[in-house]
């Protein structure tokens, strides 16, 4: 078992050809490339996808290998997993010859291998180059093909960064220079994610709002933390693909997860200082600067500030990039109750709104607090997770009716709508205002 760490970009065309000359400013080793079929097989209740686990083998030349990748952890186009590889003599599959631990207790794996069929398969040529960068080794691979499952296909254009040896933090300084030749983004969705989408009927995906954020219990303020912004990135990549897809309303998505981020920055502010974020937060008003610009492209999403912002924003979740600016009283505060931090937070949330909403004098003052209302139920579900969801669905409920109202100008409603809100109970704890 191996413990892989690599990047994924999607490239453009243009991105792909300008790789090699960028390459050579680092001492590295060439392979010639390679024709590369891999096929995954799933049963027919999609079995290995429910225990997040993907299975494949890999043909190359005369040779096969069968792969296991099982749960992990993606961070916007970090992929870091447990990996299980063995060499086949003919491209069968062999699941007795995986290690017995990694499959779930109680696992028949004779009666799991009889129900296991291909489900897709992927079709590319790949180009290699070892580079030694700084202390570390990345294999750099190019793969230019097609995802195929049944009748549908999707093409195929990847630039991988695996790290053969060293450390995660030069892989990610590695990414950053890459970022700066442009044509690239980070792929969020593995070979395999796409290829279940395929083999699903690739239907179009929705724009998807703000989910509750969800957290272990007991977590630590910390963890919470994380979940937030790793919550914003993933609503981000999400909007992303559905606007390169063709929906131009994605936009909305995006820029609202943006504004997740800035939100989560407040929430967190008293804990992490200014210093720790600055150069993030730089990138993401630069940002959110060039979307205001009238009728942003999609193509806007293979732009080195767009990659970069991504990159900042991964290494500081992956890499805890405000540690080294914490004293040791600021991180037991990070390793307090992050329920408790919710029930203060959402406390203040809650006053803000009684505050900003308890006189509205004329009709036109609702526009004026359209913004203010937004972002505070952005930051209450970032703070709602561990509650009554019937309470907390009631809540945020009246908040959003009447932030709904005002944006479709449902002028008839408003005061209605505005005193159902007020007098909503609270879900959390001590939440007298």
């Amino acid at each position: 078992m191996t413990i892989e760490i690599e990047l994924k970009f999607i490239t453009t065309p243009e991105g792909a050809e300008k790789l090699p000359a960028r390459l050579a400013a680092w001492p590295n080793v060439h392979s010639a490339p390679q024709k590369l079929t891999n096929i995954y097989f799933e049963t027919p209740d999609r079995q290995l996808r429910r225990w997040d686990m993907g299975l494949r083998i890999r043909g190359f030349g005369d040779s096969y290998e069968m792969t296991l990748k099982t749960a992990g952890k993606t961070v916007g186009g970090l992929h870091q997993r447990p990996e299980y590889n063995v060499a086949l003599e003919k491209p069968e599959l062999a699941i007795a010859q995986l290690p017995a631990e990694i499959w779930p207790q109680d696992c028949d794996v004779a009666a799991l291998q009889a129900q296991l069929q291909p489900l897709f398969s992927t079709h590319f040529v790949r180009e290699k180059w070892v580079v030694t960068y700084l202390n570390s080794e990345i294999e750099v691979a190019f793969d230019h093909g097609e995802v195929q499952a049944g009748e549908l296909s999707e093409p195929l254009n990847e630039i991988e960064l695996e790290l053969k040896t060293g450390e995660r933090a030069d892989l990610m300084a590695f990414a950053a220079e890459l970022a700066d030749m442009g044509g690239l983004r980070l792929g969020s969705l593995s070979k395999a994610a796409r290829g279940y989408g395929l083999a699903q009927g690739q239907s179009q995906r929705e724009l998807r709002p703000l989910p509750i954020l969800k957290v272990k219990p007991k977590a630590t303020v910390e963890e919470g933390m994380l979940g937030a912004f790793t919550l914003a990135l993933s609503q981000w990549q999400y909007h992303e693909e559905l606007w390169l897809r063709g929906t131009p309303s994605a936009l909305r998505g995006i820029n609202e997860a943006l504004e997740t981020l800035r939100q989560a920055f407040a929430l967190f502010g008293t804990l992490v200082p200014r210093k720790a974020s600055s150069e993030l937060r730089q990138k993401l008003n630069e940002l959110e600067e060039a979307l205001a610009e009238q009728k942003p492209q999609p193509s806007l999403c293979f732009t080195p500030l767009w990659l970069q912002t991504q990159l900042a924003l991964t290494n500081w979740i992956a890499s805890e990039g405000w540690r080294p600016f914490i004293d040791s009283k600021t991180d037991s505060k990070l390793q307090g109750s992050f329920k408790r931090f919710c029930d203060i937070m959402l406390g203040r949330v809650s006053a803000d709104l009684k505050e900003t909403f308890a006189h509205v004098r004329q009709t036109n003052e609702y526009q004026d607090k359209l913004t203010r209302l937004q972002r505070q139920l952005l930051a209450a579900r970032l703070l709602a997770g561990a509650y009554d969801e019937t309470a907390v669905a009631a809540w945020l409920g009246a908040w959003e009716q009447l932030a709904h109202a005002i944006k479709t100008h449902q002028e008839a409603w408003l005061e209605s709508y505005r005193h159902q809100a007020l007098k909503q109970s609270v879900f959390w704890k001590n939440g007298g205002a």
